[in-house]
């Protein structure tokens, strides 16, 4: 049963506040075990109304842009599906310039996604030996340059990152956030 109703979004001042009600409101939709198999998250989340979908999809795109870039995000979620449902979650989330440069990074890795494949079956060890110096990590600078800015950009209460998404999205649409 959802506890997070468009009341609630409509009556919840300030992000943080927010912010907390809608990871409440994600723990109890998509539990944690699901992240170990993301064939289930996939289908899993895909039952869940288009909000918590699109940020269901997303989280982990803020993670990996926290404390790495696109490439390490492609190799640590490396799962075509999974990557197309974050796609997805952009769009939906009306964060157009987010879900180009996504594209654009995404059409790029996926040239290299056998290799990366390959070295991912041998160790992260592999991974960063080979991504640190790689083509894919210059090709990728550029994009991953400009997603940091677009990302240091903050919502009116100080909100960054894909997370400001998020929350303008619930505000805009709460009933596409509910159940």
């Amino acid at each position: 049963m959802s506890r997070l109703t468009q009341k609630v979004i409509q009556r919840t001042k300030g992000d943080d506040a927010l912010l907390k009600k809608l990871f409440a409101e994600l723990e109890v939709s998509v539990p944690a075990a699901l992240h170990e198999d993301l064939d289930d998250l996939v289908t899993a989340i895909q039952d869940l109304p288009a909000g918590l979908r699109a940020m269901a999809a997303t989280y982990q795109l803020d993670v990996s842009m926290a404390l790495d870039d696109l490439g390490w995000h492609f190799a640590n979620w490396h799962h075509h599906r999974y990557c197309r449902e974050t796609r997805w979650g952009l769009q939906e989330l009306e964060a157009t310039e987010v879900a180009e440069i996504y594209d654009r990074a995404y059409s790029i890795t996926s040239q290299q996604w056998d290799v990366i494949t390959q070295l991912l079956e041998r160790g992260s060890d592999a991974f960063t030996d080979w991504y640190g110096t790689s083509e894919l990590e210059a090709t990728l600078a550029p994009l991953n340059r400009k997603l940091w800015e677009i990302l240091k950009e903050t919502s009116p209460g100080g909100e960054g990152g894909v997370f400001r998404f998020w929350l303008a999205y619930a505000r805009k649409y709460p009933e596409r956030v509910v159940w």
